[in-house]
Formats: structure tokens, C-alpha cells, sequence
């Protein structure tokens, strides 16, 4: 990488890692007990 420092690279590597982890995310993460014994039944008991 010509013309850039390492400390140039690492100074825009943490800004565009901080300006990443500020963005507002949605995540919808409900989803039935129903549905989440057939996704995830190893960790349910049988019933």
C-alpha cells in the first residue's frame, strides 16, 4: 500500500470499525416455543 503508514491504516481501520458497531440494527429475534422446539430440539427435553 503505497502512500498509506501503518498508522494511517490503523487509524481508519478503528474509525470505520467504531462508525460499524454505531449503526442501529434490527434484529427480530420472536419466534414461537413451538417453532423453537423444532429449530432447536436438541436442547429441549421430550415432552
Amino acid at each position: 500500500m503505497t502512500g498509506y503508514g501503518k498508522e494511517k491504516v490503523q487509524a481508519e481501520a478503528a474509525h470505520w470499525q467504531q462508525a460499524a458497531n454505531n449503526k442501529t440494527r434490527k434484529i427480530d429475534w420472536q419466534f414461537t416455543a413451538a417453532d423453537a422446539r423444532i429449530k432447536l430440539k436438541q436442547l429441549y427435553p421430550k415432552i
